[in-house]
């Protein structure tokens, strides 16, 4: 045969193979001529074993038959005789299997009976077993359904029992763990220990490390869960840490970066938590940074970053040995630019004094200080995972620990949780008095005067009063609006510092803001007193206001002065001297005068200034006590321009001198009258020793004048 007719053959030999559906028909020539015997001892068959003989040979002897419309008609007949073989034997199959009592030839009633000629035709079905539970569980059983065989079981202790119940168990600690998180925690902890932890804390530990491991960005809300477990079980959270640290072990061998980054994250945050002892926080680093790689430097960088706050408080010359390892590292250069510059923010977060990263956050400090419990391990120590606690165990004694447990669980969740083995009557029972209690607390909260300690309410109603001035169209809009929010007697006052407070904010001053203020204090008087009390607010902390903040508030107030929505009496508050003032102060009295001086014009303002009725709330912005502070004064209103209001002043720094003067003459005056009528009562006791020593005094006046001559003549 050529080599072209070869291939025709194989071809052929391959699609008549292919259509057949029989196994004969796949089995190749080789193995027909092998075993000529059977095709000889089957009668049944005969005519179709000729015809795909027939057709194997035709196949074989013309290879470029299948080609033509003759050869293809032989092929498909060749295929019907070879199906019509195979139909023929099946059924001679079903012959020889069926009974005499079977007359439709059911090919189903032909393997049942012969399955009970092998095994006994009477022989009833053997009943199912269930399936045995492996390692894993075994087979899913929907929750309801194994509530139901849980009911059904009557051997409360047995093997199958505890198996179920283990279920349950795993089931319900792995929900609770999966499912916590920052708000809800605190409701997820009573439900935790209501289950059996002291069964299932190695199922406890793994579900709480594989949850952190597929979430690691809620460690902390993880370790605030183990922190709170391990007051009232210290053994479990022993172990939760035994087998972080073992985790870590073969990651950092393995070069398992994911799995070192989880394992350090969850230690640090349990360090916050206090759980385990801030020293393996330094071994662990110290680990990390002996022989120093990209991954490892970072690493201890992402662990620094989650608890340097702690370890600043508890240990700073601690943290500060690895800070200068750290420094080192970057000194030698042998790491990659980006951790360079991963280092050198770890630099700046310690400098900002780790903001953002500050211990455990405020809703998840769960665990006083005096009940938590720290554990002292160390990255050498030889541990064990205690793997076989994840696997279920047949318990000898379970009845006396689930007593013992659910004393342990009233303990922790207090003496009220009712048992749920209750009978209905006693359920009733507690219904009605829970009912009594509950009206009990009802009236006892009715009589009690809530007191809001957190200002919710006030944060809500200055949002409300933010929003609703932001949001209007003009003022006439926004008082409309403001005037309908109800308020509560002394929440009037957040409006004028709401009002004061947005108009600070802006970036120059909008009249919106003094006129809605006009508008109140024009509708009620009350709001011209409490803008009143306001600007002595704003005025007595005008140092912590920034330039724009104070130029904004001084024309607010000064809109206000001019237009007489409030009254003048605030100016009292002002104290116009080199001691009272400060720089802030100086600026807010001159743009308040300045925007008077442009509404009012300056006739008229000095003409308000002038009044006698308000001389006594003028005399701190125009003093008149010393010269020094007239002096000033006039200087001051002379440097921004309004030297016309110091004219009285000018005046009476010019007559003070002359007022001076006559003060003092008049307090001389005054001293001298004194003395004069002290001595009148001296000279009347002492008139009677006078008039004795008269006439001494007039001989002694006599020869005195005698002499006087003779003095003068010797002097010449």
């Amino acid at each position: 045969k050529t080599g072209s007719a070869a291939r025709a053959e194989s071809a052929s030999v391959g699609m008549a193979r292919s259509r057949s559906g029989s196994p004969s028909a796949s089995s190749s020539d080789g193995d027909r001529r092998r075993k000529p015997s059977k095709r000889r001892e089957s009668p049944a068959g005969s005519d179709g074993e000729e015809g795909r003989d027939r057709g194997d040979a035709e196949a074989r002897g013309g290879g470029d038959r299948d080609s033509s419309p003759s050869g293809r008609e032989e092929g498909k007949r060749a295929e019907r005789g070879r199906s019509r073989d195979t139909r023929s034997r099946r059924g001679d199959t079903r012959d020889r299997g069926g009974g005499d009592d079977r007359g439709d030839g059911d090919g189903r009633d032909g393997r049942r009976d012969l399955r009970g000629g092998i095994g006994g035709a009477d022989r009833p079905p053997a009943e199912r077993k269930p399936l045995s539970a492996g390692k894993a569980g075994g087979a899913y059983v929907p929750p309801f359904k194994l509530a139901q065989m849980m009911a059904d079981q009557t051997d409360k202790t047995g093997p199958e029992y505890q198996r179920m119940t283990w279920d349950a168990l795993k089931k319900s600690i792995n929900g609770l763990v999966n499912k916590v998180n920052a708000s809800n925690i605190k409701h997820i902890l009573p439900e935790l220990f209501a289950e059996n932890m002291i069964r299932g804390r190695g199922l406890f530990a793994r579900s709480v490390m594989k949850s952190q491991m597929a979430s690691p960005h809620f460690s902390s809300v993880f370790a605030a869960l183990v922190a709170v477990v391990n007051t009232k079980f210290p053994e479990l959270g022993e172990l939760v840490l035994k087998r972080i640290i073992l985790q870590f072990r073969r990651a950092f061998k393995r070069n398992d970066k994911p799995v070192c980054v989880a394992a350090t994250k969850f230690l640090a945050h349990l360090i916050n938590q206090q759980v385990v002892h801030e020293l393996i926080a330094l071994e662990l680093l110290t680990v990390l940074l002996s022989t120093p790689t990209n991954d490892s430097v970072e690493v201890a960088i992402e662990f620094v970053k989650e608890c340097g706050y702690t370890l600043h408080e508890l240990t700073p010359q601690g943290l500060h040995g690895i800070f200068e390892r750290f420094r080192g590292i970057l000194h030698e250069g042998e790491i990659d630019k980006r951790v360079q510059f991963m280092i050198e923010n770890l630099f700046a977060i310690r400098k900002a004094g780790f903001e953002g990263k500050k211990g455990v956050p405020a809703d998840l400090d769960l665990v006083e200080e005096e009940d938590q419990i720290v554990h002292e391990l160390s990255m050498d120590d030889e541990l064990q995972a205690e793997a076989t606690l994840d696997i279920f165990k047949v318990d000898p004694e379970y009845e006396e620990s689930e007593r013992k447990y659910a004393e342990i669980k009233k303990e922790i969740l207090g003496e009220s949780s009712s048992d749920e083995d209750d009978d209905d009557d006693s359920d009733d029972e507690d219904d009605s008095e829970s009912e009594d209690e509950a009206q009990a607390v009802a009236q006892q909260a009715m009589r009690q005067k809530i007191e809001d300690q957190t200002e919710t309410n006030l944060v809500n109603l200055r949002r409300t009063i933010y929003l609703t001035i932001m949001s209007s169209l003009d003022f006439e809009e926004a008082g409309h609006k403001l005037m309908k929010i109800h308020l509560q007697p002394g929440q009037e006052v957040e409006i004028c510092t709401m009002l004061t407070e947005c108009c600070s904010q802006e970036r120059t001053y909008l009249r919106y803001y003094g006129l809605l203020a006009q508008r109140f204090c024009f509708i009620d008087k009350m709001y011209a007193q409490l803008f009143d009390e306001v600007f002595m607010k704003q005025y007595s902390t005008i140092h912590r206001l920034e330039t724009n903040k104070l130029r904004n508030v001084a024309k607010f107030f000064a809109h206000l002065l001019s237009t007489d929505a409030m009254s003048w009496t605030c100016m009292a508050y002002l104290q116009l001297t080199e001691e009272a003032t400060t720089s802030s102060s100086r600026i807010f009295i001159k743009i308040l005068f300045q925007e008077l001086s442009e509404s009012l014009g300056l006739r008229k303002l000095n003409e308000r200034l002038m009044d006698a009725s308000m001389a006594e709330y003028f005399q701190g912005i125009m003093p008149r006590d010393t010269p020094k502070n007239v002096r000033f004064a006039i200087n001051f209103f002379t440097s921004i321009g309004l030297g016309g209001l110091t004219d009285d002043l000018r005046e009476h720094l010019k007559n003070m001198p002359k007022m001076i003067a006559q003060a003092k003459a008049a307090a001389e005056r005054d001293s001298d009258s004194d003395s004069d009528s002290s001595s009148s009562s001296s000279s009347s006791s002492s008139s009677s020793s006078s008039e004795s020593d008269s006439s001494s005094s007039s001989s002694s006046s006599s020869s005195s004048s005698d002499s006087r001559p003779k003095k003068k003549k010797r002097r010449k």
